[in-house]
């Protein structure tokens, strides 16, 4: 079973590399460091999946990038592992379908490209596209260790977002809010934006509070968000 969310009396309160604090992320130069060592080597894809008997074996610590199709997903993943195409920017929203593999060359660390939500807002509809891979996947992985759900910092929280909140806590995995496309927000609306995401995050108990805000246009934040996926190579 995937870790669980602070207060959830699982073995991951004691897990490494947890920060299971309520504080925002604060991360010093060796942090910094850490991060920038593990994504300055290579990062290659090694597999798709789009059913759950056909994943690859749970070698290494995987840490799931999920979010709306349009929310700046394949973007983040290149900015972060320095790569143009790493993953496919598509103008089609919602057409890959499955699960992408890309392993990490410096340490155990396996990042995993879930299928964008959201091109049909209906939340039945996203409940049945989550219900049989995606659902399964979060639940069963015994090395999933973190999801990152990407939410839009320039528009306001979609029902397909909310519905992907209760799902992820069903599934009792810890999952982070991560902020996108920081850079096509003014500071104060920012700001407003930030806290307003913490707010929501309080509220679902799967989720931790402490966000982090990125653009992958500027590489704003991209060094946190590497600092914060190293903890998971200690």
């Amino acid at each position: 079973m995937a870790d669980h969310a602070p207060g959830s009396g699982t073995a991951a309160d004691e897990a490494a590399g947890e920060d299971l604090s309520f504080s925002p992320p604060e991360f010093g130069p060796e942090q910094l460091e850490s991060g920038r060592v593990l994504f300055a080597g290579a990062c290659e894809f090694f597999y798709a999946a789009q059913q759950l008997e056909l994943l690859p074996p749970p070698n290494g610590t995987e840490i799931a990038f999920a979010g709306r199709s349009n929310v700046g997903k394949s973007s983040l993943l290149n900015a972060l592992t320095g790569r143009k195409a790493l993953a496919r920017v598509s103008n089609q929203p919602g057409r890959t379908r499955q699960l992408n593999f890309f392993q990490l060359e410096a340490a155990p660390i396996v990042l995993v490209d879930m299928p964008g939500y959201g091109y049909a807002e209906a939340p039945k509809a996203i409940k049945r596209d989550w219900q049989g891979l995606m659902l399964d996947y979060l639940r069963g992985r015994p090395n999933l260790r973190r999801v990152l759900l990407l939410l839009d910092s320039r528009v306001e929280v979609k029902t397909s977002d909310l519905t992907v909140l209760e799902l992820l806590d069903q599934a009792a995995v810890a999952y982070q809010i991560v902020l996108t496309k920081a850079d096509a927000v003014k500071p104060a609306a920012l700001a407003c934006k930030q806290a307003e995401i913490r707010a929501l995050a309080a509220t679902h108990p799967a989720a931790l509070n402490a966000i982090i805000t990125t653009s992958s246009e500027t590489g704003f934040g991209i060094d946190e968000l590497r600092a914060n996926i190293a903890t998971f190579a200690r």
